[in-house]
Order: C-alpha cells, then structure tokens, then sequence
C-alpha cells in the first residue's frame, strides 16, 4: 500500500532550511530563527529554562493563564520573580512596566504574552519593548496567538526570544513552532550553567549543532508533515499577504464584538476596552445566572465545528470565547457563530435581536 503522506523523500536540511528563513521574512526579524520539533509550549519551556536561574530577577506579566505558566517556570529554574497581575478583561500598559523596574531595579528578564486568545486581550508590546530596552532586560515574548492577526516585530520591539505557533491565526499545523532568537539572548544561554543541553527543550543545542553548523545537518530526523505544513501554510499567507491575513481577523474582532452588542441577551465584551482586545480571539461575557458552558454547549449542539468554547477553569462560568483565527476569521463564521448564540440564549428565555446582530456585524466588517 502507498500514500502520499507516507512515501515522501526525507526532508533536507536545505529545505527545513528555506522554511525557517520564510518565517524570518514573516516576523521582519534578522535574528536566528530556529523551528523547533513540537507545539509552542516546546520553545516557551526551553527559552526560559536556557536564559534563567539562580541570579535570574524577572518581571513576569500575568494578563491570563499563560503568564502564569511562565512564572512556574521561572521560579522553578530558581529566578526571583516579581509578578505583575492585571485583571484578565484589560491589558497590562507600559507605564505599569516602568513601575515595577522602579520598585525592583534588579530585575534583568521580563517574560510577556503578546495576545492572550484565552481571555482575549492583547498587550502593547512596541511600548512595553521601549521600557524594557531602557532598563537592558532580556525581553521574552509569547507571540503564540498574535502572529497572523497582528504585527510582531521582533527587531523593532527590542524582543530578544519571540516564540510564535502555526495553530492560531497563521492557519496551520500545532505540532511545529519557532522562536527567533537575538544574540544577546543567546550569550544568556551560553553563561547559564543551567541551560538545558542534550536535550530536546535544548536551545543550545539547535544553536552549536545547527545554526553554528551552518544549518547543514539537522540533530534529529523532522517532524516530517508537520513542517510541510508550516510551509504551505507560511506560502499560503504570503500568497494572500500578510497584511491581508491581519485585517481579516481585525475585521473579525470587530464583527464579533458588534454582533454581540447587537444580539442583546445580557451578552456583555468580557475586555471592557476595544483598544485592548486581542484580533485573535473574542471573549464575551455570559449574562447573570447563565453559564457560559451550558450556552455553549448548547450552540455547538446546532454546528460543532463553530469556533465556540467557554473560558478554561473558573472562567467557563462567565466567559465565552470566540475563537476567530485562521480560516475562520470570515463573515459567514461570525454570522453563524452569533445565530447559533442568540439561538441558545433565546432557549434560556433570553431577549435576543438575531437581525440585528447579523447587520450589527456586516456594518462592522471592514
């Protein structure tokens, strides 16, 4: 038996490659830019695992459940960590950022996420990269979510570890990711005695056996399809244009919020600023009594393949995410997503104006 999926040459290090060198082009960046061999939480672990320590001070930003992650990990490779928590319906600002280098002059790492598609916020990264710049911190940024639905510019923003994933916005596979890498972060790596070596959450490792090589011979045999993926799918963007790619999902965001206004039903924005919420992702917040799981559940019953889920852990009472990225940042998405809503609020005995959510979200449509 032959398959097309199965009876593929091997893939070259030339060609695996080419594929890093095209997302470069994509994220604008001139550093080092490694594919690494799984899902994004593969360089999120292994970036801070390799720059921190001991002697590690880190301003770690909390805007949702990823932030917090991060500061697991730091504390666990031995960092003292100041945190900087702010509500998960806003976003964290640069003047914040600027308070907590006054109150903790040490601090040397500050770990961020971009745009948080779990609770639909993003942050103002080109500020908040000025004040770190200002104060000389190693700046890493979780770029998951954002990459595809808003700019990330690693050079221009001062980000020295950008890590970003193909399953969101960019429309394409989760078992691939990629981390761009300044060469001030990889001299952290080499003075942490700490840094992970012969290991596959090592950086180190693709650094002297892949870039300084050259990049002529890979450490270990590809994720074979998934890179094919991650190719089609950086070629696929580049063949709509980038810019493109972005307002489709601005316009998304901004149909989802104003259908959601329109429909009525006590359906609430759960980020209180538009300014503030992340292209990504909408989160909505489910009206008083009514949990946000069962609404939901409810209006996957009529499509499942809706892009509809409620928050994670405590937040699947109150929140419901609609997670409009990729292929499903389109008009007929978000028209479907919110007849399917008013129709399980209206089950609940809950006023809803369906037309006026559908017009609400074509005038918004940019």
């Amino acid at each position: 038996m032959t398959h097309p999926f199965l009876d593929l040459p091997p893939l070259t290090a030339a060609r695996f490659a080419a594929i890093e060198d095209r997302v470069a082009r994509l994220l604008g960046t001139r550093q080092d830019v490694v594919i690494m061999q799984g899902e994004a939480l593969l360089p999120l672990e292994g970036a801070i695992r390799a720059t921190a320590g001991p002697g590690t001070t880190a301003l770690n930003v909390i805007t949702g459940p990823y932030g917090q992650a991060f500061g697991d990990w730091l504390r666990d490779c031995g960092a003292t960590v100041h945190d900087l928590s702010v509500p998960f319906h806003t976003a964290v600002s640069a003047e914040q950022i600027r308070k907590a280098f006054a109150e903790h002059p040490g601090i040397d790492f500050v770990s961020l996420v971009h745009a948080e598609a779990a609770t639909g916020n993003t942050n103002p990264v080109a500020e908040i990269g000025e004040v770190v710049r200002e104060h000389g911190a190693l700046f890493y940024l979780d770029a998951v979510a954002s990459v595809g639905a808003e700019p990330v510019l690693p050079d221009a923003w001062g980000v020295d570890l950008c890590v970003i994933g193909a399953q969101k916005a960019m429309g394409g596979p989760a078992g691939v990711s990629a981390v761009s890498v300044s060469e001030r972060a990889w001299a952290r790596m080499a003075a942490n005695p700490q840094a992970p070596r012969r290991s596959y959450l090592s950086l180190l490792d693709w650094k002297e056996r892949w870039v300084d090589g050259g990049r002529k011979a890979l450490l270990h045999a590809p994720a074979q399809l998934e890179m094919l993926a991650l190719e089609a799918c950086v070629e696929r963007i580049e063949a709509e244009g980038l810019e493109t790619v972005m307002a489709r999902h601005r316009s998304a965001a901004s149909a989802t919020r104003a259908g959601a206004l329109a429909l009525g039903g006590g359906l609430e924005p759960y980020v209180h600023d538009a300014a503030e919420a992340a292209p990504v992702a909408t989160t909505l917040r489910a009206p008083s009594g009514v949990a946000a799981s069962d609404l939901v559940a409810r209006a996957l019953a009529t499509d499942p393949a809706l892009p509809l889920a409620a928050g994670g852990g405590a937040l699947a009472r109150e929140m419901i995410r609609v997670n409009h990225y990729g292929p499903d940042a389109a008009p007929g998405t978000i028209q479907a997503a919110l007849a399917a809503l008013g129709a399980a609020l209206a089950e609940q005995g809950l006023p809803v104006d369906p037309d006026a959510a559908r017009r609400a979200a074509e005038q918004a449509w940019h």
